[in-house]
């Protein structure tokens, strides 16, 4: 029995999908297979862009800095995508709830109720400060806009990267160095 089928893995694909965009539709498809998607989309030439879309306004949760407003771009998302949950068995993986009707099966739909929904769940059972943007890209000149979701025990993951957590360790040592000096 599945308990969460929506939690980790829907908004670690979303990150995955706007931290490095695939060049096509089936990139997009490959991918949610990597995060355990098995569910089968009927193809539509304008999935490609319609799935930017929903990552673009998944973007908007993670920019919004107020956990209030934060909460209530979350509940539109999930008013918009979703529909009562229903329990499903697809593929024999066991029972799991959707959070989508079962006619709506096209790739931009169900990602964006998937997206939605574990993005929601994810916040609300960790914490609001566990979804971000890198912490080397506030430093000016720093290009890193790689989003962060934080699943670390202690949750205090900042850096989407060792290479970027480097970077931000080099830049404080050597402002001290400068500072001492």
């Amino acid at each position: 029995m599945h308990l969460n089928p929506y939690g980790e893995y829907a908004v670690l694909l979303a990150a995955s999908l706007a931290n490095d965009w695939p060049a096509d539709r089936a990139g997009i498809v490959a991918r949610t297979r990597d995060f355990g998607m098995t569910v089968d989309f009927p193809a539509a030439s304008e999935d490609h862009l319609r799935v930017r879309g929903v990552i673009d306004d998944w973007l908007t949760v993670v920019d919004e800095p107020d956990p209030h407003r934060r909460a209530d771009i979350l509940n539109d998302h999930m008013a918009t995508a979703s529909a009562y949950p229903r329990l499903t068995d697809h593929h024999d993986e066991g029972w799991h709830l959707h959070y989508r009707s079962d006619d709506a099966r096209s790739l931009p739909h169900v990602l964006f109720a998937v997206i939605s929904v574990g993005t929601a769940l994810h916040v609300s059972t960790r914490g609001m400060h566990r979804l971000r943007r890198c912490a080397a890209g506030e430093t000016p000149g720093d290009p890193c806009s790689a989003v962060v979701v934080d699943i670390t025990r202690n949750g205090r993951q900042r850096y989407c990267s060792v290479r970027c957590a480097n970077r931000a360790a080099v830049r404080r040592h050597r402002a001290r160095g400068t500072a001492d000096g």
